[in-house]
């Protein structure tokens, strides 16, 4: 096994997610009708841009600054960070105060882009592929969009799911899913973030999270 794709895959795993109106003549159709008659391409979209953007900052020599500009885009695209972070939280999360929910949002998101910039530096090499169909997920209306991540010595690669929501702005992911168990990144992050915010509050996890940009920034 490479050093390339040992550090691949540590990357990785240290991570490392409403119903439609219809127009004139459409029947109305549940969220989890719409949800299971979706194309497969639609659903896996946003898995594409991400990876797109992945591709493309891995191959370029600019700063960690403009390559997070890259990546943030294809983050704010294919993600719903909200859903995200208040996954990543639990409970607790609906009992924060709308001003520091939108600072942890913010927070999240730069750290969101920073480690995915930090595991995807320039010549790593990662190669991206994207199962043809989706799977439907246990829970009412969500899909679940299979991908390999690897290397030209370790095809396919490491598996990594999506799980996917259809919102009011599209198909969004809601929680990745990492190796062959299918580890939640979401249920992961929640366990980390437990104990910061029982010490430090709101604040103090957003400073751990802004102190990991940092080290990722500096990596």
């Amino acid at each position: 096994m490479s050093m390339k794709r040992i550090s691949l895959r540590a990357g990785l795993m240290l991570g490392l997610g409403m119903a439609l109106l219809p127009t004139a003549g459409q029947s109305v159709l549940a969220p989890a009708a719409l949800a299971q008659t979706a194309p497969a391409n639609a659903v896996s979209a946003p898995v594409q841009q991400l990876y797109a953007a992945l591709g493309k900052i891995q191959t370029s020599h600019a700063s960690f600054d403009e390559r997070a500009k890259i990546a943030g885009a294809a983050v704010d695209q294919a993600f719903d960070l909200d859903a995200v972070l208040a996954a990543s939280i639990g409970t607790r999360y609906q009992a924060i105060a709308a001003d520091d929910k939108q600072k942890l949002l913010a927070a999240f998101r730069d750290f969101t882009i920073a480690r995915y910039v930090s595991s995807f530096k320039p010549g790593a090499g990662a190669r991206f592929t994207i199962t043809p169909t989706v799977e439907n997920s246990p829970v009412g209306g969500n899909k679940i969009v299979n991908t390999f991540i690897g290397s030209d010595d370790s095809m396919p690669g490491t598996p990594v799911s999506y799980i996917m929501h259809q919102g009011a702005s599209g198909w969004r992911i809601t929680d990745v899913l990492l190796a062959e168990s299918r580890i939640s990144q979401a249920a992961a992050q929640r366990s980390d973030f437990r104990s910061t915010l029982a010490s430090g509050g709101v604040s103090g996890l957003i400073t751990v999270l802004e102190r990991k940009v940092k080290a990722f920034s500096n990596d």
